[in-house]
């Protein structure tokens, strides 16, 4: 069981306090925006500035919140500067000492044989700066520099994110499946200086460290040593909890997220320190309602971008980010976590909800849970009407893509059409547009679009990095095109209908069939393939291949070729991306031109339309 590093176990505090915001007038990277509203109100709050007679201020907490929802709504300007360490974390540190905050612990962890790690916001403030500390000495990463984050749900993995913010360093998050193939890819593509995991996936990275030139340290979570790696719970334990924060541009580059390639290999998305650190404060309050009372646990991987929302939507409010270790996804395990542990807030993909609901969730108290949300894929309907009927709970569903934030929910307090995405969440103008980018009335199908222009959201990203052609190809006219297809109804609310490209979301895992196709090349049985997305009951969809044999290989049991063929694909590439299904054929549907044509290949998988609808291409 990995250790969490530092004082943090139920709370014990040993590290000397730092500084704070009680000295920030002398900090000259303090944003004056945030100095002139916290201080001041921390003072009046304790009532040291209030006239006989005068009403009691708004809320400190609430009054700092909606400060930086109006800058999400556009009804502020986003400031020059902006780093969510030190302006959110570090405020929310301040106000817990002040007693503005009620006693839940910031972050709480849970293993899988049931060991607890909690850190109220001050500890978080401590061990991210001696974090920081062990980034910018011992990997010498300086502001800009780029570092692959690949750990499973540990502690570490939110240690090292805040501390990358802390020292202006961009992070690069990837599922802890990815196999040697996967990280070549992704150091080679994002040039990162340094990778940060565990014992597990170190020798990957060794078998391709020699094809990774600019990949310059690489840092072990472990108990153990590895030749070639740095320690990181070793270097953590000597490290300093001085540190000060790198003063950061809101449009600075802050994280790097890979798509899943669709019609290539994976691409970069860039967003900056503002446009997650204060772009998803409106999901937070409207679709999350999350506040400084509430505990969240989302069961995302740590690798996708769900899991840096969670991050950002929890901390923004003040609300504790909880966290179970999960080794393997199990119904009941899920299900006695939600009735042992105080949550509040859950969120989870579609297919934990459908895994969920087929337990008898009566005999489950969930004495504490008060809101459910989920996102990534469609939800079926009837999922949603068990879980409601058993546990009296709605689940929201809420839409969005790596390269946005939520573009649209059914959020809470609002009427739900049971099988719709919701309406257009703010700060977002959401249409429906034609090939051409003009907008189209209620009732017509066209692609789902955000208004770029003649203002481009702030809370959105940057680019698709060093892909000039694919940044240009999202957008038409005045709108960013998101690639899936739906239709608006007179009510505002959205329909989603298909998918443009032809990406497999299955389980939420966002699957490019160029990466299965390419790695079945890699066998001498396929002659070439074609892999679409086929319906499954508890996934919502699987990786499907139709492969072509080559002469050598058409008389093998075609049993045993299929496992030989899957476990190959496993070993080549992330282990989720293998087809769980394959079908052996003559020849695959062409184009004229050439071009294999795998819309034919996956409407004939998903014809049968009692099966559930292919959902949305989401987070």
């Amino acid at each position: 069981m990995p250790q969490a590093p530092g004082p943090a176990v139920h709370g014990s505090r040993t590290e000397k306090p730092f500084p704070g915001f009680t000295n920030q007038a002398e900090d000259s990277s303090m944003r004056l925006w945030l100095r002139g509203l916290v201080r001041p109100a921390l003072t009046c709050a304790r009532g040291l500035s209030r006239s006989p007679g005068q009403s009691p201020p708004l809320p400190v907490p609430q009054k700092m919140v909606a400060t930086w929802e109006a800058i999400c709504l556009g009804t502020r300007p986003v400031p020059e500067y902006f780093n969510f360490a030190q302006d959110v974390l570090d405020a929310w540190s301040q106000l817990e000492k002040a007693g503005h905050r009620p006693p839940n612990p910031a972050f709480w962890w849970v293993s899988g044989d049931g060991a607890e790690v909690k850190w109220s916001f001050e500890e978080l403030g401590t061990l991210s700066r001696k974090a920081a500390n062990v980034l910018v000495g011992a990997c010498g990463l300086q502001p800009g520099d780029r570092m692959l984050l690949v750990l499973p749900r540990i502690p570490e993995w939110w240690l090292a994110s805040v501390a990358c913010m802390r020292a202006g360093v961009v992070m690069v998050p990837g599922t802890s499946q990815l196999m040697e193939k996967d990280l070549k890819y992704r150091l080679q593509e994002s040039r990162a200086k340094s990778i940060i995991t565990s014992g597990p996936l170190a020798p990957r990275v060794d078998a391709i460290r020699a094809d990774c030139p600019s990949l310059q340290t690489k840092l072990l979570v472990s108990d153990s040593s590895r030749p070639g790696w740095m320690n990181f719970r070793e270097l953590f334990r000597e490290a300093s909890a001085e540190h000060s924060c790198v003063r950061t541009k809101s449009r600075d580059p802050m994280s790097i997220f890979f798509t899943s390639g669709t019609t290539g290999t994976p691409k970069m998305v860039e967003h900056s320190h503002a446009s997650h650190g204060l772009g998803l404060v409106a999901c937070s309050r409207q679709f999350m309602a999350l506040t400084e009372s509430d505990i969240f646990w989302n069961a995302t991987d740590t690798g996708w971008v769900k899991a840096a929302w969670t991050l950002f939507c929890a901390w923004h409010n003040g609300a504790c980010v909880f966290v179970h270790e999960l080794p393997q996804v199990e119904a009941k395990v899920i299900l006695h976590t939600l009735s042992r542990f105080p949550i509040t807030t859950y969120c989870s993909v579609p297919t934990i909800y459908r895994l969920l609901v087929q337990e008898d969730l009566t005999r489950y108290q969930f004495q504490s849970l008060k809101h459910c949300v989920t996102g990534g894929e469609a939800l079926n309907p009837d999922v949603r009407e068990k879980w409601k009927n058993q546990t009296g709970l709605e689940v929201h569903e809420g839409y969005g893509q790596s390269e946005t934030i939520l573009i649209c929910a059914n959020l809470k307090g609002t009427t739900i059409k049971p099988g719709s995405m919701g309406k257009a969440c703010a700060p977002y103008d959401v249409q429906i547009v034609d090939d051409d980018g003009n907008i189209l009335p209620p009732g017509e199908e066209g692609n789902v679009a955000i208004r770029i222009r003649p203002k481009r959201p702030f809370c959105f990203f940057s680019c698709y990095l060093d892909n000039p052609k694919k940044t240009a190809e999202s957008e038409r006219g005045d709108f960013y095109i998101t690639g899936d297809r739906a239709h608006m109804d007179t009510d505002g609310y959205f329909w989603f209908l298909g998918r443009n490209d032809d990406v497999i979301n299955s389980s939420s895992y966002r699957i490019g069939p160029f990466e299965v196709e390419s790695a079945l090349a890699e066998h001498p049985a396929v002659v070439e393939s074609a892999v679409v997305g086929s319906p499954d009951p508890i996934r919502g969809e699987v990786v499907k291949a139709f492969i072509v044999l080559s002469p050598a290989y058409s008389s093998r049991d075609p049993e045993e070729l299929t496992r030989e063929l899957q476990e190959h694909v496993k070993r080549v590439t992330a282990p989720y991306k293998y087809p769980r299904k394959v079908a052996f054929v003559s020849e695959l549907p062409k184009t004229v031109s050439g071009k294999i044509q795998r819309v034919q290949l996956r409407n004939q998988e998903w014809r049968d339309k009692r099966q559930p609808q292919k959902g949305p291409a989401g987070l």
